[in-house]
């Protein structure tokens, strides 16, 4: 049986009872008091009339613009003359005679014709047309006729032309029996054989049938065209 854990028992008890008894002291005996309440019990009196309502207007607040040294400073201020007092001329040597000679010679003067606005936007405005001189009324003869070219006398018509000849002259061959010579002639996709003195197409003749050549006539319009030898006459 340990004995002396009983002290230390009997101390923590009797520690907890005194804390017990000031927290009991503090909540129930203090509040019951009359000193320690803190309620003012007022005898009853009459209700006070109602106040009219107070309405609060705010007045409406006013930038104010503050000027500071800095703006003063940054103020335009013009100066007149140099900037140095050593280059200032001295009062004393100025002379004070008006010049009346180049205040006349001012304002003679002319201003010239306004031009463009700087300040106004936009193209600027035509040169000025120059005026072309004026010429005098041309006055005409009333019972004069007007004059007009003279018309040249219609001749006769000039002959019609013979239209060219579309063939194609590509070749002949001589008989060996009589030397009877035929030419070869391609009109389109047909091909023609004729000799001489020979009509093609019941209009053209055949007058002459050469090495590199063949002269043809036209029996309509009484003409003759030559047609030179082709080597390729299918192109």
């Amino acid at each position: 049986m340990n004995l002396g854990a009983e002290p230390k028992k009997i101390a923590l008890l009797g520690g907890l009872l005194l804390v017990a008894g000031g927290v009991f002291y503090y909540n129930v005996i203090a509040d019951d008091s009359p000193s320690s309440s803190g309620t003012v019990v007022q005898p009853a009196s009459a209700p006070a009339p109602a106040a009219a309502p107070v309405v609060h207007v705010s007045a409406p607040k006013t930038e104010r613009r503050r000027v500071t040294n800095q703006g003063l400073a940054n103020e335009f201020k013009p100066r007149m003359g140099p900037k140095n007092p050593e280059d200032r001329p001295d009062p004393a040597t100025i002379d004070p005679t008006l010049r009346l000679d180049l205040l006349a010679k001012i304002q003679a003067v002319q201003a010239g014709a306004a031009g463009r606005n700087l300040f106004v936007f936009g193209a600027a405005p035509p040169p000025p047309v120059k005026e072309l001189p004026k010429v005098g009324k041309i006055e005409i003869a009333k019972n004069q006729p007007p004059a007009t070219a003279p018309i040249a006398p219609a001749g006769p018509p000039p002959p019609p032309q013979a239209p060219p000849i579309t063939f194609k002259y590509y070749g002949y061959k001589i008989s060996t029996s009589d030397g009877h010579k035929a030419a070869f002639l391609l009109d389109g996709d047909d091909i023609l054989i004729a000799g001489e003195n020979d009509t093609v197409k019941r209009r053209y003749r055949v007058v002459k049938i050469g090495v590199n050549s063949i002269t043809i006539e036209d029996t309509q319009f009484k003409s003759t065209q030559t047609l030179q030898l082709q080597e390729n006459p299918a192109a």
